[in-house]
């Protein structure tokens, strides 16, 4: 039975035998061959690590079985967050498993209602504050700092350290055989943990090869790429809506020591790639998460990515996070009752008539 990150991980976490670990089994999830859209963009071999099936929907689990679990340990009576979602909701979900007050503070009105549900539902204290993510990260760390509740931002070291497992899960699934990494980055905390994960497996010999590190942000909220502050942020990817990333530095420190790439990536072309996975591959992630497949497909175009590669895309949180970018309105049309005329349409949908 799989028991979670921790437990298959442990010789890389610095956990005690006798410490009570907070796990909701979180990891041990799929990479799964995206032969269509691979060979749609020349004969790439692509891979979808899908972080949405993690038991909140994200892959913030990984890193937060290890923060909560850490407060437990060292007494904590209340975790802190500030959060555009995913984070929100993940925090809370471990709180209730571990018995903690949880409080998290969100942009207002800048949160899918997918994950604030889950905030909410799982007991935490959702606090709107009037501002952004940045605004939100900069009054639970100074609230923090004041030693009462314990912050579980990405800020917080046991975030990344368990976020590694990613990494290491990747390696497994594919036996040391990676060429690429291409993963969303907001708070730069992700593609910060992975590189650090594969240095780990690569320095305990289990990665021959340490792979190119690809990360993508948003047009509307790039601070790395166009190395200045966002202000006011902008995307519909509201997962890596932010200005002013915490693991900036680490961030830049994996690209260039992996001698990979920060690129940007337009609405326009997250929202495609958001639809191509799911009409070619059968995989529905919300905004952000596509934004992977979306630097993918960039840089395959340009000539960036040879055929026969292995690149490994981290699709970071599931479609029902954020399902408000699909409008139904736009694609269904209701129609009678008549058996008939529904035929019909099947029919003329497949290119054929009804005496076919």
């Amino acid at each position: 039975m799989w028991n979670g990150i921790i437990a298959k991980y442990k010789d890389f976490f610095d956990i005690k035998d006798e410490e009570k670990i907070i796990t909701l089994n979180e990891g041990n999830t799929p990479l799964i061959p995206a032969k269509n859209i691979g060979e749609m963009l020349g004969g790439i071999n692509l891979y979808l690590k899908y972080e949405g099936l993690n038991t909140t929907g994200s892959f913030k689990d990984r890193g937060m079985t290890m923060a909560v679990t850490k407060a437990v340990q060292e007494g904590s009576r209340a975790i802190i967050c500030a959060s555009t979602g995913n984070t929100s909701a993940s925090a809370a979900a471990y709180a209730a498993k571990a018995g903690l007050k949880c409080y998290v503070l969100i942009p207002n009105n800048k949160i899918a209602l997918g994950k604030l549900a889950q905030a909410i539902l799982y007991g935490a204290e959702v606090i709107p504050v009037e501002g952004n993510f940045d605004d939100a990260l900069r009054i639970v760390r100074e609230i923090a700092a004041e030693g009462k509740v314990t912050l579980v931002n990405s800020i917080n070291p046991y975030r990344l350290l368990g976020q590694r497992s990613g990494a290491y899960e990747v390696c497994d699934q594919l036996e040391g055989k990676i060429d690429y990494l291409s993963i969303p980055v907001g708070n730069a905390g992700n593609i910060s943990a992975y590189w650090a994960g594969f240095k780990d497996y690569h320095k305990a010999g289990k990665l021959e090869k340490l792979p190119v590190m690809l990360g993508f942000q948003a047009e509307g909220a790039a601070p790395i790429v166009e190395d200045r502050i966002f202000e006011e942020p902008e995307t519909v990817a509201t997962a890596i809506r932010i200005g002013n990333p915490a693991s900036w530095d680490k961030a830049v420190a994996a690209r260039d020591e992996s001698k990979g790439l920060i690129q940007k990536v337009t609405d326009i072309e997250i929202l495609e790639a958001q639809k191509l996975l799911a009409s070619r591959e059968g995989i529905f992630v919300e905004p952000a998460s596509a934004a992977s497949i979306a630097g993918v497909m960039k840089l395959s175009k340009e000539g960036y990515l040879q055929k026969g590669k292995n690149i490994v895309a981290v699709l970071t949180g599931n479609g029902l996070k954020d399902p408000s970018v699909v409008s139904p309105e736009k694609h269904i049309k209701t129609y009678g009752v008549k058996t008939e005329e529904i035929k019909t349409l099947i029919y003329r949908s497949l290119g054929s008539d009804q005496n076919d």
